[in-house]
């Protein structure tokens, strides 16, 4: 597998920039790979989930295409199959949301690595998040449940095409999910900024590294079902129908 170093050179190569004895930032490795902040995300966020873009900002429909493809048994059977999808490393660096990137992704940026911000985060001397081993899952036409999806998709365009066009067509749909094994959080703030962090900790380990009044280092590790933060969308008109 390529290291960190290698990947960070590639993404530096492909998108003509300098980056030395620095981590790549995340608009940088969001721009390499075309995916996108999810607009919210918990552990039973799917692949195939339908959202709408309103020229700014993703907005979940709370609908997933094997919805309007399956019934009965064969829905819970793929439902199952989709929550099982391997992960397998996403081949990106290890990267970096700054202060800054963090204020114009928006305070739902912090809750998707289940990380609560209590207080402005403008109000922080620094802020960032630092985000390790991403893994991507994916669907294809090659193995289930993408096999039976996309079958069932090039069926469904034609034999409904009234409730494609109008539900599918037109939105996106989440065709990789990426997850992260480990987040790692700096904070600093001056004495007496009322501005703090706090963690969900079902399936997470904290290591705290500082924690003091002002300075805050805080590792978190991911175990067991994860939720994912970013996703790359496919607009439902190009889904992959061959």
């Amino acid at each position: 597998m390529e290291n960190n170093q290698q990947l960070t050179e590639l993404l530096a190569l492909d998108l003509g920039l300098n980056i030395i004895n620095r981590r790549p930032y995340a608009k940088e490795v969001f721009k390499w790979q075309d995916m996108d902040l999810l607009p919210h995300s918990s552990t039973d966020t799917l692949l195939c989930e339908i959202y709408e873009w309103n020229g700014r900002n993703w907005r979940t429909t709370n609908n997933n295409l094997i919805g309007y493809l399956f019934e009965g048994d064969q829905l819970n059977t793929v439902k199952n199959q989709l929550m099982n999808v391997q992960k397998f490393p996403a081949m990106i660096p290890d990267f970096e949301f700054t202060k800054d990137s963090m204020i114009e992704f928006g305070l739902s940026l912090p809750s998707l690595f289940n990380i609560g911000l209590n207080g402005d985060i403008k109000n922080a001397k620094d802020f960032s998040i630092k985000v390790n081993g991403v893994t991507k899952s994916r669907i294809t036409n090659i193995d289930s449940p993408g096999i039976e999806i996309l079958r069932s998709y090039s069926e469904f365009t034609q034999d409904q095409s009234k409730s494609y066009r109008k539900n599918i067509k037109f939105n996106f749909l989440s065709a990789s999910l990426f997850y992260a094994e480990s987040v790692e959080i700096n904070l600093e703030k001056e004495s007496g900024v009322n501005l703090d962090v706090s963690f969900q900790t079902q399936n997470v380990e904290v290591e705290a590294k500082v924690d003091t009044d002002t300075k805050k280092n805080f590792i978190l590790k991911y175990t067991g079902n994860q939720a994912p933060f970013a996703a790359k969308f496919t607009k439902g008109k190009d889904f992959n129908i061959s």
